[in-house]
């Protein structure tokens, strides 16, 4: 899932380099990974079933960690938990440093030529109810091919993803393509229609749409993702006012369940709501456009074994034809 940027201190004194360690000890490791536990989870008590630790101890190597730096990491009390500006320094240094470890362990299953290790793999939201997405019986393929490699599967949006999979956090990423980078190579997967809807209370749920078309959407309030995506993308090709923005397509959704509001979902995702009469799609045969999904990697350095092991799954699971992409190859309306 995606990780939630801890909550920074009211009140922190200014910011100090971070005291290097004499030497990195695995002690320092499971104090490193202890706190970012901590941070992730929001705090100590949050972190206890997570570590499987009782917050005693917790907070024990959290100080014994503060000790070995001479810094002050965290503030805790009736405020509630924040990382001090040193803290969120460390929190930054420890993602690039546990990033590094699995690469480095990684890099030894390839020289004793055995598939296993951890392998990171992020996925953009709401493709597990797409029929044209295969990617359970990519994972079982892959679990077939490597059992013993543990498997995380992390959901976020296209740019966490892309950044993820830029700086080594994960190893794959699967998104909906909007624009490329080359550092990235780019496989496609599979599409995804998306369609305009509107909920009961809005005007155009019981409208004659046969002859609505793009300029009279110009002149709705539209609720519409708020980063760069295929959405965006559209929303400027068209010259589309976005009325509202959301986070995710689950926020797009509640929008337009509001009735105040129409917005683009996928058909997939949308299907429950058309089928209990809370939505309906709107000028269906017009107003909508198509995006294609594609696994990412990073093009250089050359990928570890149990990312390609992965991605040949994925290319075996989806070579199926009636489940290949049936959109444009710009994924564009």
């Amino acid at each position: 899932m995606q990780v939630k940027s801890p909550r920074r201190a009211g009140s922190t004194p200014p910011q100090t380099p971070l005291a290097p360690l004499a030497r990195l000890d695995d002690v320092d490791l499971r104090l490193l990974r202890v706190f970012k536990a901590v941070a992730d989870c929001g705090g100590m008590a949050s972190a206890e079933l997570e570590l499987d630790l009782a917050m005693s101890t917790i907070s024990r190597h959290v100080k014994d960690l503060e000790s070995r730096l001479g810094l002050v990491l965290c503030r805790r009390g009736r405020g509630g938990f924040a990382l001090t500006p040193e803290g969120e320094q460390l929190y930054a240094a420890t993602e690039q440093l546990l990033a590094a470890t699995e690469a480095f362990r990684g890099s030894l299953h390839e020289v004793h030529r055995r598939m296993a290790g951890d392998l990171h793999v992020a996925l953009f939201e709401k493709t597990a109810s797409n029929p044209q997405s295969r990617i359970p019986e990519a994972v079982a393929l892959f679990r077939q091919a490597a059992p013993q490699v543990r498997l995380h599967l992390h959901v976020g949006t296209i740019a966490m993803i892309e950044r993820g999979v830029m700086d080594g956090q994960f190893h794959l990423g699967i998104i909906p393509e909007h624009r490329r980078s080359e550092s990235l190579g780019y496989d496609e997967l599979f599409g995804e229609t998306m369609r305009l809807y509107a909920g009961p209370p809005h005007p155009w749920f019981r409208v004659d749409d046969q002859r609505l078309g793009w300029a009279d959407l110009r002149g709705q309030d539209l609720a519409a993702l708020g980063y760069h995506s295929p959405n965006m993308v559209l929303t400027h090709q068209r010259r589309l006012d976005r009325a509202a923005t959301a986070s995710d397509q689950e926020a797009v959704a509640h929008l337009v369940l509001s009735g105040g509001y129409v917005g683009f979902l996928p058909d997939h995702y949308a299907e429950p709501f058309v089928r209990a009469g809370r939505m309906r799609a709107v000028a269906p045969a017009k107003l909508n456009y198509h995006c294609r999904f594609s696994c990412i990697q990073r093009r250089a350095p050359a990928p570890l074994r149990v990312a390609q092991a992965f991605h040949q799954a994925l290319r075996e699971a989806h070579a199926v034809p009636e489940h290949k992409a049936a959109a444009p190859a710009s994924g564009r309306p």
